[in-house]
């Protein structure tokens, strides 16, 4: 296994999306190694895949004997391997608010509305699409709100979640407002997120992770 970096992703995956943009603003090179989560019943049930991550979850990144599944767990261990550009504050009250940004996203909004979960509530628990996307709606915006009185009442919030250079936070805010505009959710007064995702898609190595400019987008 060679020393070079890969990333098994799905174009549509928040948490690889939030991957690509860190490899993109640390400037590393990367293979990407499409993994469809539709498909067939979905890629990431294969043999294959499943020994490689037994979650069975997107993404997954290889670098040489290391294999890294969680998507928070691969950006800590780029800021490791390759600290600059750092995508940490250097003192540790900003690391401790940037990591508490990024895992309010990671850990409170998106588990409750990834694909997984989207599925489970309509094939298992018999919610029609419009229950479904009520449930969608109701916790990115609720989540998302939060998100917005974290980022106004702190005077270190600057172009972007943490000062003027993107962080973590930026890095899991993006793919869910992504998210949020694919489902149609209420962002009218979050200010604060809507200027920053707007500045981080000014950015070119931001706009190459856009789940669009994929490979394996359909």
């Amino acid at each position: 296994m060679s020393n070079k970096l890969v990333l098994y992703s799905y174009w549509r995956s928040s948490a690889s999306y939030r991957v690509r943009m860190a490899l993109n603003l640390k400037g590393l090179d990367y293979e990407l190694r499409p993994v469809h989560l539709v498909r067939e019943g979905g890629e990431q049930f294969g043999a294959d895949y499943t020994r490689l991550n037994p979650q069975q979850l997107v993404p997954t990144l290889v670098h040489g004997q290391t294999v890294i599944t969680q998507s928070m767990a691969m950006l800590e261990y780029l800021e490791e391997i390759h600290p600059e550009p750092a995508l940490l504050p250097a003192d540790p009250a900003g690391r401790v608010r940037v990591r508490a940004i990024a895992q309010a996203i990671a850990c409170d909004i998106h588990p409750l509305n990834n694909l997984r979960v989207l599925k489970h509530l309509v094939t298992r628990l018999g919610l029609a699409d419009d229950q479904k996307l009520e449930w969608y709606r109701h916790w990115t915006e609720s989540g998302l709100a939060a998100i917005e009185r974290m980022l106004d009442d702190d005077r270190r919030t600057g172009e972007f979640c943490h000062g003027d250079t993107p962080t973590f936070a930026d890095c899991c805010l993006l793919p869910q407002v992504y998210n949020a505009h694919r489902f149609n959710c209420d962002l009218t007064g979050l200010d604060r997120i809507n200027r920053i995702s707007d500045n981080l898609l000014a950015l070119s190595s931001v706009e190459r992770a856009v789940p669009e400019n994929q490979p394996d987008a359909d």
